[in-house]
């Protein structure tokens, strides 16, 4: 790949290496939610250096992502001025024109995007969301987990552990026995207590009836957030949830979204009261800006999907931010394999301005057990 000119008064930072590497991290116990069961998770690492810096991104997925990245996409941009994120980031999306863009394409395009800007902040010597530029200086998150595998002890103690926390808000997930989910909630809210806002996830689990007759039973137990309560290919589904759910029910989906026609669908459909976004699904952090300003245009809020260190930085710098899912497994696997993850306090994560780009840095040692 010829090397770009660089743009007028500045250096050009040719990306002179790109390495790829995927590791499987086994959870501290089975999970499922309401339409799946694993017993791990697979994490794509990507790291991009020019003029004496690295980048790091990554995504979650199968390890398939890294095989695209290292026999296709690598030698696609290589070469290129890394502060030329935006003329990346297309050359990679016009590169799998034949692949297709939803899935692992997009999933791939996110973990080397995410390196990049994280690149580009540390050529900076800039935290990523001064060169963003910031909306608010903290972002509210919520406590998520409460798979279905677990029993109403380990429901309650999750749960209530993020409540003495500090964390206001949290989310377990329901819909793979239907008739069990009632006396869970009822666990779940006896745990939490009356002021912590309770959310509940069925992946799509239900069909259009079971779902609405969930919504009526959720008024008893306080629930404010119902998400993905049908697929979320059944557009029409959720807007049916919407019209006729309890009006302090809302209801959430978007985290399988890979590209802009998706997100716009849903918008257009009146589909949601709250959009969902996953930068390491969405085509990493130029892709999420994307989705943020699409939402920012319908008038709804974005709520961010897992990955809580990837979307730290991002979220402070969109206006249309609800909130960031502070997602059990991704908190556990980006602190064992990461320095500079940050804690939430009173119920919401902050940057740390002192250092560079996303400010983490990968832990090689400990991280070698779990390469695959």
């Amino acid at each position: 790949m010829a090397e770009r000119t660089a743009s007028p008064g500045r250096a050009a930072a040719p990306i002179e290496t790109i390495e790829v590497s995927a590791y499987e991290i086994p959870t501290d116990a089975p999970e499922s939610d309401g339409t799946l069961e694993w017993d791990s998770t697979t994490m794509v690492l990507v790291e991009v250096s020019a003029g004496g810096k690295t980048g790091v991104g990554y995504t979650y997925g199968h390890q398939a992502i890294a095989t695209l990245i290292r026999d296709k996409l690598s030698g696609v941009i290589s070469g290129r001025d890394a502060m030329d994120v935006g003329d990346c980031w297309l050359t990679l999306v016009k590169s799998i024109r034949n692949l297709g863009r939803p899935g692992i394409c997009s999933m791939a395009i996110a973990a080397l995007d995410i390196a990049l800007w994280d690149l580009k902040a540390r050529l900076l010597d800039r935290p990523l969301v001064g060169l963003l530029g910031a909306f608010q200086a903290m972002v509210p998150v919520y406590g998520s987990g409460g798979f279905t595998s677990y029993s109403e002890a380990q429901l309650r103690n999750q749960l209530a552990g993020w409540v003495d926390a500090g964390i206001p808000r949290v989310k377990m997930k329901i819909g793979r026995e239907p008739e069990r989910d009632p006396a869970r909630m009822k666990s779940a809210r006896a745990a939490i207590g009356s002021a912590t806002e309770l959310y509940v996830d069925a992946n799509g689990a239900y069909d259009r009836k079971q779902a609405l007759a969930m919504a009526g039973v959720f008024l008893e137990h306080g629930v404010t957030w119902y998400e993905e309560p049908v697929t979320s290919d059944d557009l029409a589904g959720l807007r049916l949830l919407r019209d006729r759910a309890p009006a302090i029910t809302e209801i959430a989906a978007g985290e399988y979204g890979y590209d802009l026609p998706y997100f716009r669908a849903m918008l257009e459909a009146g589909a949601v009261d709250v959009l969902q976004a996953d930068i390491t699904r969405c085509a990493g952090l130029t892709g999420f800006l994307a989705v943020a300003a699409l939402a920012e245009a319908h008038e709804v809020p974005l709520s961010a999907h897992c990955a809580p260190a990837l979307h730290l930085h991002p979220c402070c710098a969109i206006k249309p931010l609800r909130h960031l899912e502070y997602f059990y497994d991704h908190v556990r696997i980006e602190r064992m394999l990461f320095d500079g993850t940050q804690e939430p306090d009173g119920g919401a994560l902050r940057p740390d301005l002192s250092q560079p780009g996303l400010g983490l840095e990968f832990k090689r040692v400990d991280a070698q057990a779990y390469r695959l």
